[in-house]
Parts: structure tokens; C-alpha cells; sequence
């Protein structure tokens, strides 16, 4: 019998017949989002008790440390394996130089302590900047206008070392100066904290999606200038696989590319060229630009936030820091 030559064309090829029901949809899905894949950034504030919702960030709040504990073990019950912390250093406490960063009793280590111990298996990121410090806004030391690299850098390895020596999981500096990264390795290593981790914000743009942050760290109204002579040019790509080399050779143990959905292109690129662990930033004002169309009844949130999350996956990233992590894990575990 004459059999008819196969095309491998339509009608032969209809690709819907994988689309035609929910079970084979979910057979052949290529990307998909897990509880463990996230991340979830806290806001930390002093005192007992409270509680301060951040106008810019719909649904995200600044907390006291105590409450901040209950936080996570709500966010580690639904399988949210670590927290990304942030302060919100008291005026009094701000300085030219950034001192308090270096404080071994600073609120960020006092938070990492009392959630070590009452969350010994929940990682713990912390951030190495000056910019929650600083008078001046920016994270760095600065001179004349000038934000100083190397002096920088010092003051960085000092935070870095009481950050670790606090209990912290993972070392993210995430001040874009160069150097940076293997300074505080040497730091690290040299007491005694090899273990520590360094996720290192390698690709960190000199973006306009920042806004909320600087809003709820308290770090808005002093910025003065931009931080454009040390954060990367929205315009560039090749640049980014320069820094993220150069992290990598310095001893970060994973990377980072921030802000997230405007620069998936970026993570794509990272991500296939150096095959290492590689994590994208769903920024503030990704977060508040879409709460903010769904409650114009625009969008719907539950849709659009884990499209957006698989959008990180499709484009490489291992692992997500994201404000929406709680509801995210939620919807993928089917949790209430």
C-alpha cells in the first residue's frame, strides 16, 4: 500500500492538539513557578509591635522585628525557602559615612538574630549598601559630589562581616562598586566565614522602577542626584556580561539582574552564557505598577502576577525576589 509523503505540516502538525485539554497542557508545560523558587524582600522598622504600610506598595508593609518573625513563619509554611532583608534606619542614626551600617548591634543584625532563632532553616539575604545609612541617599561614601569606590568598599566589608556574624545566609551587595565582591569574600574568608554566601547584584541598572523602594526605606527624600556613575545604563546589554564575568571571577556564588520584567533580555543573556545560579529582581514599581491596575480593575492580579513570575523562569532566572512571593505561593500550592 502507497503511503502519502509526510510534510510535517499542517494538516498533518496541528500543534492545538497539545493545547486541548488542562492535563496535557500541564504534561508539556516548559516553565513553571514553585513556592521554592522565591524570595520574598521585607521592610524592617525599631520598636514592639509596629506596623506601617507602605502607600506606594499596596499590600507591603513595614515591620517590627517581632512581627516580622511571624511574617516569615507564615511565609515558610507556604514553602517560601528564604527573606531578603531591608532596613529602615532611624534619622538619628544616618550619617555622612554610613556608620550604623558597620554596627554589630544595627537593626538588620538584631533581625537576622532573632529570625535565626526562631527560624534556624529559613535563609536569610542581606543587603550590603550604604544608601539606608546615608544622609546623602546613595550607596556609597561621598566626596565633592564624587562617590568614592574603593574607601566605599571598606566601609562595605565591614557591614558585610557583622551581617554574617549575625547569622546571614547570603551576602548581596548590592552597591554596584567595582571590587566589591571579592573584598568582601576576603573578608569573609578571613574569619572564618567561609560558608557565607555572596549573591552579588551584577547587573543592577540605573533604573526609574526604584521609586517605591527609596519610599519604603526612608531613603527618597535625601537622595540628591542620581546614581548613574556607578549603576549601569539602561542602554546597555554587552556591559552587563562584563560585570557579571568579573562577579564571578571575584567568588559570587550566584547573580543577580535588577530591575526584572524590562530587562528579561538581560537575564536571558546572563544566564546562557554562564550557566550560574542567576536571579531576577521583580522590582518596586513592577510590584506597584501592576497593583495598581488591578484595583482600576484593569488586569487580574492572580493572572497577571504568575505570568509575570513564569516570565522570570522562561528567561533563565533560577530564583525570583519578589513582594508578591506570599500571594504567588499561595495561587501555584493551591493554599488558601
Amino acid at each position: 500500500m502507497e503511503h502519502s509523503s509526510f510534510s510535517g505540516l499542517f494538516p498533518s502538525n496541528r500543534l492545538r492538539r497539545l493545547r486541548s485539554a488542562p492535563w496535557i497542557r500541564d504534561m508539556v508545560e516548559e516553565n513553571y513557578v514553585r513556592p521554592q523558587d522565591l524570595i520574598l524582600p521585607v521592610f524592617i522598622i525599631e520598636g514592639q509591635g509596629n506596623r506601617e504600610s507602605v502607600t506606594s506598595m499596596p499590600g507591603v508593609e513595614r515591620l517590627s522585628i517581632d512581627l516580622l518573625v511571624e511574617s516569615a513563619k507564615e511565609a515558610f509554611d507556604l514553602g517560601i525557602p528564604a527573606l531578603a532583608l531591608f532596613p529602615v534606619t532611624p534619622a538619628e542614626k544616618k550619617s555622612d559615612d554610613g556608620a550604623e551600617s558597620a554596627n554589630p548591634d544595627n537593626l538588620i543584625c538584631r533581625a537576622t538574630q532573632a529570625l535565626k532563632k526562631a527560624l534556624p532553616e529559613m535563609g536569610l539575604v542581606t543587603d550590603v549598601a550604604l544608601d539606608p545609612y546615608t544622609t546623602h541617599g546613595h550607596d556609597g561614601l561621598l566626596r565633592d559630589g564624587c562617590i568614592l569606590n574603593d574607601e566605599t568598599v571598606e566601609v562595605l566589608c565591614k557591614q558585610a562581616l557583622v551581617q554574617a556574624q549575625a547569622g546571614a545566609d547570603i551576602i548581596a551587595p548590592s552597591d554596584m562598586m567595582d571590587g566589591r565582591v571579592a573584598s568582601i569574600r576576603r573578608a569573609l574568608d578571613g574569619c572564618g566565614l567561609q560558608n557565607a554566601m555572596i549573591m552579588a547584584y551584577a547587573a543592577k541598572y540605573a533604573s526609574a522602577f526604584y521609586g517605591p523602594f527609596r519610599d519604603a526605606v526612608g531613603s527618597s527624600g535625601c537622595l540628591g542626584g542620581d546614581k548613574k556613575t556607578y549603576q549601569m545604563n539602561p542602554a546597555n546589554t554587552d556591559e552587563a556580561l562584563r560585570e557579571v564575568s568579573l562577579d564571578i571571577q571575584e567568588g559570587a556564588d550566584m547573580v543577580m539582574v535588577k530591575p526584572g520584567l524590562p530587562y528579561l533580555d538581560i537575564i536571558y543573556r546572563v544566564k546562557n552564557t554562564f550557566r550560574m545560579p542567576t536571579f531576577a529582581y521583580h522590582v518596586s514599581g513592577e510590584y506597584a505598577m501592576l497593583k495598581a491596575a488591578c484595583a482600576q480593575g484593569w488586569l487580574d492580579y492572580d493572572k497577571t502576577i504568575l505570568e509575570t513570575m513564569v516570565s522570570f523562569k522562561r528567561a533563565g532566572a533560577d530564583g525570583i525576589l519578589t513582594y508578591a512571593a506570599k500571594d504567588v505561593a499561595r495561587l501555584v500550592s493551591g493554599a488558601k
